[in-house]
């Protein structure tokens, strides 16, 4: 709780500011993009809500990524005085990070799904599958974050880097646009980005209303369970050498 009201706490509008960038984000692309994506949503080309459903859908669940990679990269560093107390439980850092990134996904969430019973659109029982996507999501997140929190304790630049890698990360992710409005033979190489199966399978159950298709996160699993192992692994084998660098 102190995490999460700590961002706010001087600020005037206090938790506004939790939804207000993801929701300028939504409106703008909504404005920018919306006229020339639509044509790309077989089946939806008279919906008018179609593309900020799908632009809703990707950008929510990514921003819950973004924001947990993005500060497992510097929690070690920002919170060194308590790493170097030895009492301290240091698997709080990574927990006290997703919980604050949940409850800002929560809130837009929220906002999000009474706009959709608003509209009519709202996405029934497979609604309940985004509890397992945000399960794995968050493991993958997790695992990599703290990789690469690690990995800044170091190496300093890893840091500087994470933040660029995210900002083409998200365009590499289909969530301003569908893979059908890229080239052929861009799609394959699109598809095997590791966020493109989670994204997607979060598109289809807010737009299309249906269950995700569970299958082609299968790699994405792998990769989390590894990913998961390794930073783990490798947080233990450095973590004297850590607090030392702190």
């Amino acid at each position: 709780m102190r995490e999460f009201h700590g961002k706010y706490r001087e600020s005037l509008f206090g938790a506004f500011w939790a939804v207000a960038n993801p929701l300028a984000m939504i409106l703008i692309y909504t404005l920018v993009m919306g006229q020339l994506m639509r044509p790309t949503l077989p089946g939806y080309e008279k919906t008018p809500f179609a593309f900020p459903i799908y632009l809703c859908a990707g950008v929510i669940s990514w921003n819950f990524f973004s924001e947990v990679v993005s500060r497992l990269n510097g929690v070690f560093i920002d919170n060194g005085n308590l790493i170097k107390k030895s009492n301290f439980p240091r698997v709080c850092l990574p927990i006290i990070v997703v919980v604050s990134a949940f409850l800002n996904f929560a809130i837009v969430m929220a906002i999000y799904l009474v706009f959709l019973a608003l509209i009519g659109h709202w996405p029934g029982l497979p609604l309940l599958a985004m509890l397992p996507l945000l399960l794995l999501q968050t493991c993958f997140a997790v695992g990599l974050g703290v990789l690469l929190g690690t990995l800044n304790v170091f190496f300093r630049d890893v840091g500087q880097l994470t933040g660029v890698v995210l900002q083409f990360w998200f365009w590499l992710t289909p969530i301003v646009y569908t893979l059908g409005a890229l080239p052929e033979k861009a799609r394959p190489i699109m598809q095997m980005n590791p966020m493109t199966p989670l994204v997607q399978n979060y598109q289809q159950i807010f737009l299309t209303q249906n269950w995700p298709t569970w299958a082609p996160l299968l790699n994405l699993l792998l990769i989390s369970l590894g990913l998961l192992a390794l930073a783990a692994w490798f947080f233990s084998a450095r973590v004297g050498e850590l607090v030392d660098e702190l």
